[in-house]
């Protein structure tokens, strides 16, 4: 399996995603120190402290790479049966089921790590910089990291099953635009804030998702001899 993952990443040449996150996590830097630097300005902080900080660059992180996954879906599955390029790999001496199992690892294994990596690396430059020139009011405490890493965790866990949902949307008629716009609406319902609220602060909520999303995959999985290519 994991040597049918690399060559997978290899033939998609999957190291572009990979400098596309490393631009993605200087991209959401760059949006919170605007919005703290515009706040300083107007007099108006954004940004109270770090709980709400770190609360929202998770929610940021979790955004960004939950629409990267759906490009993935949509590289790695759709396009593939939208352009028929999916019958040539079918010709091979491998498992139909074991190349899409393979196929939503990669996307589960990406969503998860970017989501860990860039929650680490964002965290850390943003804290420094924000403790170096005084952006933030309060004091970052070691307790405040060690109760929000559980956090993290759970949400990248989540988070990796939820990716799978659009490749329900996508496969209905080997859509690419579907299997994006169905990531991008998803996000917008579980991380829209309302008065520092979202749904996904209701545990059972991406919990249930990823329920979903995972039953989707699975199905997906288990009817792939009956799809017709």
């Amino acid at each position: 399996m994991l040597n049918l993952m690399r060559l997978e990443m290899k033939k998609y040449h999957l190291g572009s995603y990979v400098k596309g996150a490393i631009i993605a996590n200087f991209i959401i830097l760059g949006f919170l120190f605007l919005v703290v630097g515009i706040s300083k300005v107007e007099g108006d902080q954004d940004l109270e402290n770090y709980q709400v900080a770190l609360s929202v660059i998770e929610s940021m992180i979790r955004v960004v790479f939950s629409i990267f996954a759906s490009t993935l879906i949509a590289k790695l599955i759709i396009g593939e049966y939208k352009f028929k390029t999916i019958t040539l790999a079918f010709m091979y001496p491998i498992s139909r089921k074991k190349l899409i199992v393979a196929k939503l690892a990669i996307v589960m294994l990406f969503t998860f790590s970017t989501i860990i990596i860039s929650n680490a690396f964002i965290t850390t430059t943003f804290c420094i910089i924000s403790d170096r020139f005084d952006l933030i009011p309060n004091v970052l405490s070691s307790s405040l990291i060690l109760q929000h890493i559980p956090s993290v965790l759970m949400n990248a866990i989540a988070a990796s099953g939820i990716a799978l949902i659009p490749l329900y949307f996508g496969m209905r008629k080997y859509s690419i635009p579907a299997t994006i716009i169905s990531s991008i609406i998803i996000v917008s319902l579980t991380s829209s804030n309302t008065g520092n609220f979202t749904l996904n602060d209701i545990i059972f909520i991406p919990i249930t998702l990823a329920i979903v999303g995972l039953g989707i995959a699975y199905l997906a999985i288990r009817n792939i001899e009956k799809v017709d290519v």
